[in-house]
């Protein structure tokens, strides 16, 4: 059997430096990617699709139970694709919740997942950061299984590869090895992580092509991926203004209240005149009372009437309305 990085879990090879999984000793456990990522920053972009993802997923026994993580502040508009391609018990798990304040309410945030009509088992929200809630999701897991096996699945950067990490490091004596980074494609195909009776299979993350996350580079997704807790950023719109978070988007509108939920690393700035943009796209969207407008990967604002409004984003990112999260 072919030798996989631990990192990322690409078949390790020595032929080709600009391929996946290079390594230039022959007992190297980890590709020269992963190696320079883990110890130096030093981030290297792999174009990958979802084709890989989706024979990951055709493949997965029907008895094994499937995690599916998905970042809380960061949604994804759909889970057709998993719909689609597995008939699994799933237990979902919201990631991050150290990002949102602490004043919202779970059972909400929780509730949410039901917009998306899949079936699901149960559900649990979780941080990685704080270390929270993992003992109820070590229960729920230990509840649900009906095999040693369990796949971590998910879109790209909604924190599977930390999860599994963070149970490595609370629940054995192992080092947790798997490479996590803000960049799309870290993991480039599944890792198998045993321990007692359990292995947990880490996938490569299902693209969402429509984030701003693929349009900029690393310096910016710095900015843009939380670190911390956000402050929410309300303000009251009665004329026509223009609101732009730095570079990257810009809002006209002229008559609601909207609270702005993006990392605090970005700047906003607020004009009471059309402030002008380069290299964005504009569009006309309809947002009503009640709805979130999402710019994935960058974050969401709420809105509290019904307004068409005009925005502006980077060409490729497919901004688009939801029901609010919160």
């Amino acid at each position: 059997m072919a030798k996989k990085c631990v990192g990322c879990g690409a078949i390790l090879q020595s032929t080709d430096s600009t391929k996946e999984g290079y390594i230039t000793k022959e007992d190297s456990v980890m590709c020269e990617r992963c190696f320079r990522i883990k110890n130096y920053g030093d981030y290297k972009s792999i174009v990958k699709d979802n084709n890989a993802f989706i024979n990951i997923l055709k493949n997965i026994d029907r008895k094994d139970l499937v995690i599916l993580v998905m970042d809380i502040f960061n949604l994804p508009s759909s889970l057709d694709l998993i719909k689609e391609n597995i008939n699994n018990d799933i237990l979902v798990v919201l990631t991050k919740r150290d990002i949102l304040p602490k004043v919202l309410y779970e059972e909400r945030l929780l509730e949410y997942v039901k917009n998306y009509n899949i079936n699901y088992i149960d559900s649990v929200i979780v941080s990685s950061v704080n270390n929270y809630n993992f003992d109820l999701l070590m229960e729920k897991i230990d509840r649900y299984r009906k095999t040693n096996k369990v796949y971590i699945v998910g879109y790209t950067n909604a924190g599977k590869s930390t999860l599994v990490n963070k149970i490595i490091k609370n629940y054995s004596d192992m080092l947790p090895s798997i490479v996590t980074s803000m960049l799309p494609n870290t993991t480039l195909d599944s890792i198998e992580i045993a321990f007692k009776d359990i292995t947990f299979i880490d996938t490569p993350g299902l693209l969402n092509e429509s984030s701003i996350e693929y349009y900029v580079d690393i310096n910016t997704l710095k900015k843009i991926n939380p670190k911390k807790t956000i402050k929410p950023i309300t303000y009251q719109v009665k004329s026509k203004q223009c609101i732009c978070i730095e570079d990257l988007f810009k809002i006209n509108l002229s008559n609601n209240n909207i609270t702005i939920f993006i990392s605090n690393a970005l700047k906003l700035d607020r004009y009471y005149k059309d402030k002008e943009i380069k290299d964005l796209e504009e569009k006309k969207i309809e947002v009503r009372k009640g709805e979130d407008l999402v710019i994935p990967g960058l974050g969401f604002i709420k809105f509290t009437k019904n307004e068409l409004v005009k925005v502006s984003v980077i060409k490729g990112v497919q901004v688009y309305t939801r029901k609010s999260l919160i």
